[in-house]
């Protein structure tokens, strides 16, 4: 966006890069393009990422389903974390690249400060995503008091599945959704600067992004966020557990990793994803 600030980072084929930060994400939401973001766990594809314009990488627990093939993200280690992050790190030269906080591994607020210290460190993340609402408040003021960047996760949070009992949509009916409206903003009062929004209908997540300054991120959230996400084996078609219902195929569509890339950035940015069929109500 025009006049957004940006911070330089070295070169790429001889040409200047230009660093996304969260000030140009708080200048695209006002501006109201829409912000674009994958998940990514290594080099080869965070290269591929990134040349399609991505604006944003996050290096997310869902990799203990789609690279480790577990059940669910709980397994995933902070170790891991790391790991994936460095190799995300290591070539990544434009994107913001966020990490997420693992299960149990933010159970107090010292605990939480340790992880980010370490994605940051040692992973060199931008910043860390946190799942959860009223109970993540304490830790998120005492992270971001420290000049941690948090992301937060509401909605369905897949380190709940065992309360969940299945990946369903959330914030149907009045108590419910007015229950995520007000953890979205006690996460923004405690500092949270971007907030992901899973698997809630559409009307919830478009009052949502309205009441908040921060920059909201859907996936199965409708079209009126500011942004979307999606797990990058999830749009590739490649998942062992079935692709969800609110996930474009678009490699079937394009053919190749790179032209199915660049057509979502497109498709986020031109709002003609998600559609009506990736949508819940």
């Amino acid at each position: 966006p025009e006049n957004a600030p940006v911070i330089r980072t070295g070169y790429s084929g001889g040409a200047q890069v230009d660093k996304i930060t969260i000030s140009t994400l708080n200048r695209m939401k006002a501006a109201g393009e829409k912000i674009t973001v994958i998940t990514s766990y290594d080099a080869s594809f965070t290269q591929q990422v990134e040349k399609a314009g991505m604006d944003v990488i996050l290096v997310g627990d869902s990799l203990g389903m789609v690279v480790q093939g577990h059940e669910s993200t709980l397994p995933v280690t902070v170790s891991e974390m790391v790991y994936h992050t460095a190799n995300v790190m290591r070539v990544s030269e434009r994107s913001l690249v966020i990490a997420d906080m693992p299960f149990m591994s933010h159970g107090t607020p010292k605990q939480a400060l340790d992880t980010a210290g370490r994605l940051m460190k040692e992973g060199g993340a931008h910043m860390v995503k946190i799942e959860g609402g009223a109970p993540q408040l304490e830790t998120v003021r005492h992270l971001t008091a420290r000049a941690v960047p948090v992301c937060g996760h509401l909605g369905l949070m897949p380190q709940s599945i065992h309360q969940l009992g299945a990946y369903r949509v959330q914030g149907r009916g009045d108590h419910e959704g007015e229950r995520i409206l007000k953890d979205a903003v006690g996460l923004q009062d405690a500092g949270v600067q971007m907030l992901v929004l899973e698997c809630v209908p559409a009307l919830l997540a478009e009052e949502i992004t309205k009441a908040l300054d921060i920059p909201v991120i859907g996936i199965g959230a409708g079209v009126e966020t500011d942004g979307q996400v999606l797990v990058l084996y999830d749009m590739l078609g490649v998942t062992m557990q079935g692709t969800p219902s609110f996930v474009r195929d678009f490699l079937a569509e394009e053919g190749t990793v790179q032209a199915a890339l660049s057509a979502y950035v497109e498709a986020v940015r031109t709002k003609t994803f998600p559609a009506k069929e990736h949508t819940f109500t």
